[in-house]
């Protein structure tokens, strides 16, 4: 059986999907199926065929049945299913930063369809909340350019970050200590330390340990325009940075230490202290990210 992340969620997703279902009464055809769940027709196969093997799809050709409703043990297990939005735009990101994506680029939502193994309705969506805050504008036949940006956009936007991020602050401050972030705070400190301990060779590493970071302090004040901003921002600093790597391994060296500075004022329960920590960490990156945008645009 596979066990990536993808197919496990589909799976699970679309045992969600049956339990509203009759026995006895045919599905929906695969196509049909594929989209509602974000999926490609290639995954959705190979989740029809385990609820083949455990007698909970009846399948003769295109036919398809259910023979009984989902259990709770049919599920599979694991703390890494990640929501499809987030699995497309972490992809999507990773993709923008790489050699293939740089700014005027012309993206092809059905390539990278195909490429990330998910349906054309999933990247649609992702390349649609990204459009809106002026990083891709649509083209003809499903294409898409990759934009550049401007300093007023960037301020703006690191406003509005900053705004958000404070508020967030005050409420992970006020979780009472047996809540689990606390432990999840204690976890990603370890994981800076011991990369500060082997700065030389993972200093690349880093922006996964920052968007982990930000993503755990922000989500204890979940908020649905904050969620777009974040994943944005992690586009916008990523995408830029690629432009001016010469001092990289510096930059994400002091910024290991402001993420430590930023965690000891989370634990210390001194909330002028959390406070201090976070305004020069978010100030240094925001001087970081308009001198790169600076080197992007410059001559």
């Amino acid at each position: 059986m596979k066990t990536n992340a993808l197919y496990k969620r589909t799976y699970n997703q679309c045992l969600d999907l049956l339990a509203r279902a009759a026995p006895g009464r045919p599905l929906a055809s695969e196509p049909q199926m594929a989209a509602t769940l974000g999926v490609s027709r290639t995954t959705l196969r190979a989740v029809l065929a385990e609820l083949s093997a455990r007698r909970i799809v009846a399948i003769d050709g295109r036919a398809k049945v259910l023979l009984r409703l989902p259990e709770r043990a049919d599920y599979l297990d694991g703390t890494d299913l990640e929501p499809l939005a987030e699995m497309v735009e972490r992809k999507f990101m990773a993709w923008m930063v790489g050699p293939e994506c740089s700014p005027g680029q012309i993206i092809n939502g059905l390539d990278l369809a195909r490429q990330f193994g998910v349906s054309t309705s999933a990247i649609r969506d992702c390349l649609s909340k990204f459009s809106h805050f002026g990083l891709l504008e649509r083209q003809s036949n499903g294409r898409w350019r990759a934009l550049g940006l401007t300093v007023d956009f960037v301020t703006e936007l690191f406003d509005m970050r900053e705004f958000m991020e404070f508020r967030a602050l005050d409420r992970f401050m006020a979780l009472p200590p047996e809540h689990p972030a606390w432990r999840a705070l204690s976890g990603l400190e370890e994981e800076h330390r011991a990369m500060l301990a082997d700065i030389d060779r993972r200093y690349r590493d880093f922006s996964d340990l920052d968007h982990r970071l930000h993503r755990l302090i922000n989500g204890v004040a979940p908020n649905r325009f904050f969620i777009n901003i974040q994943g944005v921002m992690s586009v916008i600093f990523h995408y830029h940075y690629q432009w001016n790597k010469k001092d990289e391994k510096e930059r994400n060296h002091v910024a290991v230490e402001e993420h430590l500075a930023y965690i000891a004022g989370l634990e210390s329960g001194d909330i002028a202290k959390a406070r201090a920590a976070c305004g020069f960490h978010l100030k240094t990156a925001r001087s970081t990210l308009l001198a790169s945008i600076e080197v992007a645009t410059g001559p």
